[in-house]
């Protein structure tokens, strides 16, 4: 893609890993982040194409964030692509026994994760030049409709949609397009049980069918490749026969 800059966060593992890769094999300059280096040297060398930067971060620190767009910084001096993409699903529990711990965990990292690399981009893509640059964050369905005992994860992607709505309102006037994706049962580590059965809104555990990440991936490639004079402001994929997003289950 002409030599564009991306940085694509949980990148070591499911949709990230599957993202990062597919970016670098249509020829971008892709960053990786995440916990774990040697899952992020794994995704890179496991790509086709593209020139790969492993950088190991927090996205819940803010110095650790710094440090990982001033990498990027560096390498490139620009960013042309933020995939907003790490996150944890966390407990499985009712409201009235949900830990403030595990709140605090999944919120700092789908939201205040979310947040800081949002920031660091938009600074970035505002200051460089050409101007602008892309944001896709990377939602959920739990961004429209909860899953029974996930109150923190539900809650946290509710409040992603609100993110992704203001960097697109207050990117208008830098070419900074924001987008979001929300996934449906990509088949990663986080879903590995819904195959054998899941709970269900009326009480039941039933298995659920899911579907390859490349075709999220593809998606994601698409949203990417568009003219920063247009933007895929939401876009919903999902494993066609979920039982618990249209209609009533």
């Amino acid at each position: 893609m002409d030599g564009r800059a991306a940085l694509v966060t949980g990148a070591g593992s499911g949709i990230g890993a599957g993202v990062a890769a597919a970016l670098l094999d249509a020829g971008w300059r892709v960053a990786l982040t995440g916990r774990r280096a040697e899952r992020l040297h794994e995704t890179a060398g496991a790509a086709r194409g593209g020139e790969a930067l492993a950088v190991p971060a927090d996205v819940t620190d803010p110095a650790s964030v710094r440090e990982l767009f001033g990498a990027v910084r560096g390498r490139w001096g620009r960013l042309d692509l933020l995939v907003n993409n790490a996150g944890v699903f966390g407990a499985s529990a009712p409201v009235e026994d949900y830990s403030h711990q595990e709140w605090r965990t999944v919120l700092d990292t789908n939201l205040t994760g979310a947040f800081l690399c949002a920031q660091q981009a938009f600074r970035m893509m505002r200051d460089q030049d050409p101007q602008g640059g892309r944001i896709i964050n990377n939602g959920s369905l739990s961004a429209h409709t909860p899953r029974p005992r996930t109150v923190a994860y539900a809650a946290s992607k509710h409040a992603v949609t609100g993110l992704t709505k203001t960097l697109s309102l207050e990117g208008r006037p830098y070419r900074i397009a924001c987008g979001q994706i929300d996934v449906g049962n990509a088949a990663t580590d986080m879903t590995g049980g819904f195959g054998t059965g899941t709970l269900q809104a009326d009480g039941t555990v039933r298995a659920e069918p899911v579907m390859d990440v490349r075709h999220v991936a593809d998606a994601v490639l698409y949203m990417a490749g568009l003219p920063l004079e247009a933007n895929v402001q939401s876009m919903t994929v999902l494993a066609t026969a979920m039982p618990s997003h249209v209609g009533r289950g």
